[in-house]
């Protein structure tokens, strides 16, 4: 079989490394750092075959320079396919295909990475002793023992997360409206989204993101909510509302935030922007709370999840090139 180029985009030295481990001689990968969207398309002419990240565009318009150029499959390197126009793609005869699962237990124990560390204010005890100050005054946590979590979305990361928090000693709630049965089955309680949302002191969120899940966390949720709850999201960052985040924290409804994700992160996130002025106000007022935490889409980064990922790729690639199912395939 002859070589085919792939065009990676969003593609760090981390990305072109495994990559790299993953491949093998029929397919060699042409990787570019710059993000895919509507004036770096053009970069991928003659390759029929691009891969992106979740934080790419792939709008109409990129498609349809895609499609000029001559791409016919797209493979994504993450789970979500939110930032695909799925109907333009279907329209322009481009097939795409994602990595459904690469280790939901990153994703995971990220997620209760950032509960602990909220809870015990683990970032600020770490600055407070190497100032050499060894005062507790700030530093009062709670225990997670016999606190009510609500997990919204019983998926594969959503139950790994409430696995773990039931062996904290927690009452785990669980909403899940497409299987709810199979939590029921996990030994969870399923309940109504209403009720998980006012009975949670932690709610964390795993699901995708779509017209009814968009802003799910929103001024009315959170005015139902218990006062001083929990909130944390590793999932995708339009599920809150910013402004209503900031609103909740001012006036103390939301005692703890937790995010890997945020609605605008597309120009912010997996790049170095510590000498530059972040223009973002919304996301900077974010910052100069105590009580907030947040990481830069890092939840999936452990070695195993790059690693599944790019055999993924690898696996999604051959089974296009040779005229296979593509059992990955999203869309029509």
């Amino acid at each position: 079989m002859p070589t085919h180029q792939i065009a990676v985009f969003s593609a760090k030295s981390y990305d072109e490394r495994f990559l790299l481990q993953a491949s093998v001689p029929a397919i060699e990968f042409i990787c570019h750092e710059v993000t895919l969207n509507p004036s770096t398309a053009v970069m991928a002419e003659g390759f029929e075959i691009v891969s992106a990240f979740v934080n790419d565009d792939l709008s109409r318009e990129t498609l349809g320079t895609l499609a000029e150029g001559g791409t016919r499959l797209i493979a994504l390197r993450c789970a979500g396919y939110n930032q695909v126009d799925l109907i333009a793609a279907h329209e322009l005869g481009i097939s795409v295909v994602n990595v459904p699962a690469y280790s939901p237990y990153a994703v995971a124990e990220h997620t209760i990475a950032l509960m602990l560390a909220l809870s015990r204010k683990i970032p600020r005890a770490y600055n407070r002793v190497r100032d050499g100050n060894f005062s507790l005054d700030g530093l009062l946590g709670f225990d997670f023992y016999q606190k009510n979590v609500g997990i919204v979305g019983g998926g594969k990361i959503g139950l790994l997360v409430a696995e773990r928090m039931r062996a904290f000693g927690c009452e785990v709630l669980v909403y899940e409206p497409v299987n709810s049965q199979h939590c029921v089955k996990q030994g969870f309680q399923a309940i109504d989204l209403t009720t998980l949302i006012q009975q949670s002191d932690i709610i964390s969120l795993h699901c995708p993101l779509n017209s009814d899940t968009r802003y799910l966390v929103n001024h009315d949720s959170i005015a139902s909510m218990k006062p001083g709850v929990m909130l944390i999201n590793t999932s995708r960052g339009a599920l809150m509302d910013t402004r209503a985040l900031l609103d909740g924290l001012k006036s103390k409804q939301i005692g703890y935030l937790g995010i890997d994700v945020y609605e605008q992160e597309g120009s912010l996130f997996f790049e170095d922007h510590s000498l530059d002025i972040i223009q973002d106000d919304l996301f900077q007022r974010l910052l100069t709370f105590p009580n907030v935490l947040v990481t830069g889409h890092q939840a999936y980064f452990t070695q195993e999840a790059v690693q599944h990922i790019a055999e993924t790729t690898v696996s999604n690639v051959l089974a296009y090139l040779n005229g296979e199912r593509l059992s990955n395939r999203v869309g029509m």
